[in-house]
């Protein structure tokens, strides 16, 4: 297992403003959207240098939540993605929006974490295609420190939330298939203040 600490130092960002801040009394890679980023599901993070990740286990603290301004369908989106090519043409990706987990409409609440894959899958093609398969349900508050851990082997990856012993989402059809191999970056989409600590990675 490989402990990254996170610093500027150690960030590729692209379409994100990183820095570090304080959140909920820890230091923490703050990160938040340029403004001419282009929205939803693209390549909006900043990738960690010298990570290449094929199969393994990523493990993570993120703490989301809308900024102020943030439109309506802000939700905090914050997550991780992985396998990230070098030209950034293609990646899978796991996220939650924070402000789905305690929402008053049960439809909201199914929609508490996603996966996607760029370029071809993003959400609203596989809620449309295949509705309920790649998003699903998991209490959360938003801006609180929550743990993340995806595990990868081959085609299938598996996002566990909290310390939760059962996955939150299972994927057994990651997009780009079994031998897609390349970066780790934090995530965040339209509105988001991201917040993430404690990233280890452990390769298979």
């Amino acid at each position: 297992m490989d402990e990254i600490e996170l610093n500027l130092a150690k960030l590729m960002p692209n379409d994100v403003e990183p820095m570090i801040a304080s959140h909920e009394g820890h230091d923490a890679v703050r990160l938040v959207l340029t403004p001419d980023a282009e929205t939803p599901d693209n390549p909006t993070f900043a990738r960690i240098k010298d990570i290449e990740f094929h199969d393994g286990t990523i493990e993570i603290e993120v703490a989301g939540r809308p900024l102020p301004d943030a439109i309506p369908e802000a939700r905090g989106f914050i997550g991780i993605a992985f396998r990230i090519a070098d030209d950034l043409s293609a990646f899978e990706c796991m996220y939650l929006r924070p402000t789905n987990g305690r929402a008053e409409q049960q439809l909201r609440r199914n929609r508490a974490t996603q996966y996607f894959s760029y370029p071809d899958w993003k959400f609203d093609r596989l809620r449309t295609e295949v509705p309920g398969h790649y998003e699903a349900y998991v209490d959360l508050v938003t801006g609180a420190w929550t743990k993340m851990r995806i595990e990868v082997i081959g085609d299938q990856a598996k996002l566990f939330v909290h310390d939760n012993e059962h996955p939150t989402i299972i994927v057994n059809d990651l997009k780009h298939g079994a031998e897609m191999k390349g970066g780790v970056g934090l995530y965040i989409d339209n509105g988001t203040e991201g917040f993430f600590k404690n990233l280890k990675v452990t390769h298979n």
